[in-house]
């Protein structure tokens, strides 16, 4: 279950750098950050995942669902996901969409 928390959390911090078309080599140190500080993995192994999910077909509510499931009652843990997300948006430039798309997650990460 960890392992799939792990990709679910990933793919969603990863989601906001793709659909900005952000430069992937200037998110790349947030992103490691956050996924070291979470899941204690390398900063290899978490670049390797940014770039592998760039060229990747993904459900996006199927990975919410995931996280959702394994945080039912864990109400602060949401809200630190939340954060980190919300982490990545405010390291590039801010768009509408990019809160369009936070929102649309918080409203799916809390209907449990």
């Amino acid at each position: 279950m960890e392992k799939k928390i792990k990709e679910s959390v990933g793919t969603l911090l990863a989601h906001i750098i793709k659909v900005d078309n952000r430069n992937i080599e200037e998110e790349a140190p947030l992103f490691c950050e956050i996924m070291g500080q979470d899941f204690d993995c390398t900063e290899e192994e978490a670049r390797a995942f940014l770039y592998e999910i760039m060229d990747k077909e993904y459900d996006l509510d199927k990975h919410i669902g995931i996280i959702n499931q394994a945080l039912c009652d864990d109400r602060i843990s949401k809200f630190h996901l939340l954060e980190q997300i919300n982490h990545i948006i405010y390291s590039d430039e801010i768009s509408d969409e990019d809160y369009r798309i936070f929102e649309q997650i918080k409203n799916k990460l809390f209907e449990c």
